[in-house]
């Protein structure tokens, strides 16, 4: 057997598998983010630490799973963000996520040494203040007393493998998330690190993401109640690892969407894809010597998540399938839009200052429009990154849809019809993270290969786009870009601290 963590923002979903991948059983356990104006986002890391345990346990009790029958563990985790940590290990403040975009400073500090085309030549990404490297400048030039502490950084999932095993290391997926790392050599760029004014000794050593790290430290074995011998595999970043969960290990293998809080699109490919505009990135895979090219937009699900939250009596138990079940069909927005830009943008935008917005409201709209406005805005935002894939040369004929957003029927119907291309659902859906990092722990530990993950999540659903409607998407889509293009000089006038 074999436990695989995926850190998410709202939680970490854990699942035991058998050797070859095959999911036996998932819990997910919770934990909150801190948001703020002025683009705060953080988290603290004991909370994923106390998340990995009690998860654990929780899988072992309910399967009635010998500890002695667990050969090893592997972490998936959210990428780009920050965890600082003294000498010891332990994080010296709150882990600045992914979400965050405060460092906006920080991003033209390397802009400035760098030029923003050549940095994207060594990095497969944009400089932007989402990125690990800005954070930790930030925290650096905003909090001397904290930093005066720091000895180590890392992202989220190298953390919980040094709870586990004593070591910090990382692999090349996440390093290559972090706006330090020279995809081209593969190592971290001295150039980018110099620009920064960072020491190269802050970042861990970079591992396979098949890499066996260490064993339980004997600490780790108490609190997860497995032997100490239990080995830990390095895993990999949240991104790459759904690829694999989603069957998606080599180009043929086609593009796949994840809608979780945020939400991408990405496909595998054998060399980085580099957008003449910028719009999309690449990240390292899992699989050895293989890219995912990738449009990352920050709030996918979050976005369904928000109007949920904000229309359900509940906010705090948000009647997200039924607001969405009520949205879908033939429903016309009447004339409605969502921006859906409530933590800044990244794919396409790569605008940390753009902000959500309804734009068309009128007295005649109903909660339903609201809903739907949010469903089409989010597959709007995605098909300018489809676009940009395309005009970059990717084929992109179908997509497979994972993360919990593809649970919501009347969701993919919206996709297909504003993409204008079949829609897939998986079996694997909500733990597609988990199954990619279960695939690479198996690889890891010899007991697969990577090519087994195409037959553990199969095919359960399809939806077809109409043409006619999606006809009327592209010139709706046409309309959307123009309210964010006519609204961008008012988001970028708000003040450095957020007010408006």
């Amino acid at each position: 057997m074999l436990i695989a963590h995926d850190l998410g923002t709202t939680g970490n979903k854990a699942s035991l598998h058998h050797d070859d991948g095959r999911l036996v059983a998932a819990v997910t356990v919770a934990y909150p983010a801190h948001f703020a104006d002025g683009g705060v986002a953080e988290q603290n890391p004991e909370d994923w630490w106390n998340a990995v345990v009690a998860a654990t346990r929780d899988l072992l009790a309910r399967t009635g799973t010998t500890p002695s029958d667990v050969a090893g563990v592997v972490v998936s985790g959210q990428m780009m963000g920050a965890v600082l940590l003294d000498g010891e290990g332990a994080p010296v403040r709150p882990a600045i996520i992914w979400a965050d975009t405060r460092s906006g400073a920080q991003q033209r500090e390397l802009e400035s040494a760098l030029g923003r085309e050549h940095a994207y030549r060594i990095l497969g990404h944009r400089l932007n203040p989402t990125y690990s490297v800005e954070k930790v400048m930030w925290v650096r030039d905003n909090e001397p007393e904290n930093w005066e502490r720091v000895r180590r950084v890392c992202v989220a999932k190298d953390f919980i493998v040094l709870r586990l095993t004593g070591r910090l290391a990382t692999d090349r997926s996440d390093a290559s998330g972090t706006n330090a790392y020279d995809q081209i050599a593969g190592a971290w760029s001295g150039e980018v690190l110099a620009a920064a004014r960072l020491d190269p000794a802050l970042f861990p050593e970079i591992l396979e993401s098949t890499s066996i790290v260490g064993t339980l430290t004997p600490d780790a074995a108490v609190a997860l109640g497995l032997p100490a011998s239990t080995r830990v595999v390095t895993g990999g970043g949240d991104g790459p690892l759904a690829a694999v969960g989603s069957g998606v290990v080599a180009p043929e293998d086609g593009a796949y969407v994840c809608l979780g809080t945020s939400s991408w699109i990405s496909f595998a490919a054998d060399a980085p894809l580099h957008d003449p505009g910028m719009r999309t990135m690449t990240f390292d895979n899992v699989v050895p010597r293989s890219f995912v090219p990738t449009a990352t937009m920050q709030a996918g699900g979050a976005s369904v998540q928000w109007i949920a939250e904000a229309l359900s009596p509940d906010p705090s138990r948000p009647e997200t399938a039924r607001l969405t079940a009520d949205a879908g069909g033939d429903l016309d927005t009447e004339g409605l839009y969502f921006l859906p830009y409530l933590l800044g943008e990244r794919s396409p935008l790569w605008d940390p200052h753009a902000r959500g917005a309804f734009v068309g409201i009128g007295r005649h709209h109903r909660r339903e429009h609201l809903v739907r406005a949010v469903l089409e805005g989010v597959a709007y935002n995605l098909l300018t990154c489809i676009d940009a894939f395309r005009a970059s040369g990717a084929v992109i004929d179908r997509i497979d849809a994972v993360g919990g957003g593809a649970q919501s029927d009347a969701w993919l119907a919206v996709l297909a019809d504003v993409w204008g291309v079949p829609v897939r659902r998986r079996t694997i859906v909500e733990e597609a993270n988990s199954l990619g990092a279960a695939v690479t722990g198996a690889v890891g530990l010899g007991l697969a290969e990577f090519s087994v993950a195409r037959s553990l999540s199969e095919v359960t659903a399809e939806f077809l786009p109409d043409p006619a409607r999606h006809a009327e998407h592209l010139r709706r889509h046409r309309r959307f870009t123009e309210a964010y293009t006519a609204l961008a000089p008012w988001f970028a006038g708000r003040t450095p601290d957020g007010a408006a």
